[in-house]
């Protein structure tokens, strides 16, 4: 296996800076890392990490190779690659990392083939595509992976559609799952983080804006909320009758892409389906309509349907690309239709990572731990290692709360003594 394949190692001394500064918000991750460091609880483990490679990221692999794992890094999106982040992790901390910013499909699918030489017996995707791979190309070391964990939602449907087809080979735990996970990663990294891409790419002013989100996830949710800080108007598109009541009762306008195409400024997708916005929807907007997906692939938006419809495209500004419509309207795609929160900015800020990665590293200890009674499907984040996290994080940030009393327990675990 080739050592690393990444774009410039001169890069690195700007990337261990950005790296050290996003260490700094990430005191739960750190504490997990000096335990690593005495126990080495990942000692003789082999893991292969399929995630964007990032600042955040690169202190979960550091915090895994303390822990005593062999550890190699690959891309899950070429665009949010920081080639600066790639240097650093092979020069400065000896982790084979295989990203490059932007490259082709071939050479991102070459880079998971090379993430995968390593045998592993962990792995680490954000989006399934490791252990696709895995169950695919390479069906006998998949038998002999001990487990894996999987960091967003998109990934979690993927493999909970393995496990249903019977052709999972290995235990998975759905970090994405956890509540320190779903309930800020998602709601506010991706909230904010979202909102920094659409700004960074366009300077567009939101106040006043009639804002569609597609999808009232927890990632909807967060998208909603900052949106709505910032003075746009929301609007809302849902599938599922209950997300839907709920955006209203949470005071957004909610109706069918269908209807909101006609009247939106800027579309913004996280449902993790495809073809969220697709041919017969593009007409109906607005001239200058601003259109990104913030949904884990770069399906949500029927790319493909849109360049086929549009008589022309040109680059107007960096990751904006206007691609004119037969009727001589333009509609402007953010980021190529990926992620816009890291195509065009930097993802979640490091003080959100901070316990999803602390989920990553602790889940795969767990496994290892009990690896012998896990069975070939998808676990959520257990319990105990979700409050830990959460106390972790409490701690950090110096705030206390209560515990209950002798009194008070024993009252919530009685039946006798009631009203």
């Amino acid at each position: 296996m080739p050592d690393y394949d990444i774009r410039d190692l001169g890069l690195a001394e700007e990337g261990k800076k950005r790296i050290e500064w996003a260490d700094r918000q990430m005191p739960v991750l750190q504490l997990v890392r000096e335990r690593f460091e005495k126990e080495k609880p990942l000692k003789g483990q082999r893991m292969a990490a399929c995630l964007h490679v990032t600042t955040e990221t690169a202190n979960l692999m550091r915090t895994l190779k303390a822990g005593g794992a062999e550890v190699v890094l690959c891309a899950s999106n070429p665009l949010s690659t920081q080639d600066e982040t790639a240097a650093s992790l092979v020069k400065d901390f000896d982790i084979p990392t295989f990203a490059i910013n932007d490259i082709d499909t071939e050479g991102y699918h070459r880079h998971v083939r090379s993430a995968a030489d390593i045998k592993p017996t962990l792995t680490m995707d954000d989006g399934a595509d490791l252990v696709t791979h895995m169950l695919k190309e390479r069906a006998e070391d998949a038998d002999k992976v001990v487990a894996g964990t999987e960091e967003t939602t998109t990934g979690v449907i993927r493999l909970r559609a393995m496990e249903k087809d019977n052709v999972l080979k290995y235990p998975i735990i759905a970090v994405n799952d956890a509540k320190t996970k779903h309930f800020f990663d998602n709601r506010y990294g991706t909230g904010q983080s979202t909102l920094d891409g659409i700004l960074r790419a366009t300077n567009v002013l939101l106040s006043g804006q009639k804002f569609v989100v597609c999808g009232y996830g927890w990632c909807g949710r967060g998208l909603a909320m900052r949106a709505r800080g910032l003075g746009a108007r929301v609007i809302v598109v849902e599938i599922d009758p209950v997300k839907g009541i709920e955006a209203v009762m949470d005071g957004f306008d909610v109706m069918p892409i269908a209807e909101a195409a006609k009247v939106g400024d800027i579309f913004v997708t996280v449902t993790g389906n495809k073809h969220v916005v697709r041919g017969e929807h593009f007409p109906e907007m607005k001239d200058g309509a601003i259109l990104c997906n913030s949904g884990h692939f770069d399906v949500e938006i029927a790319m493909s349907q849109l360049r086929e419809m549009a008589t022309g495209h040109r680059d107007v500004r960096p990751f904006v690309r206007e691609y004119k419509l037969p009727s001589g309207k333009c509609i402007n795609v953010l980021g190529e239709g990926r992620l816009v929160n890291l195509a065009a900015a930097e993802g979640h800020p490091a003080s959100v990572m901070d316990m999803s990665f602390a989920n990553q590293a602790l889940s795969s200890e767990w496994a290892i731990k009990n690896a012998d009674s896990l069975e070939k499907k998808v676990y959520a984040v257990p319990a105990d290692v979700d409050d830990h996290i959460a106390a972790l994080k409490l701690k950090a940030m110096g705030i206390e709360i209560d515990t209950l009393t002798e009194e008070q327990v024993q009252y919530l675990s009685s039946w006798e003594e009631g009203t």
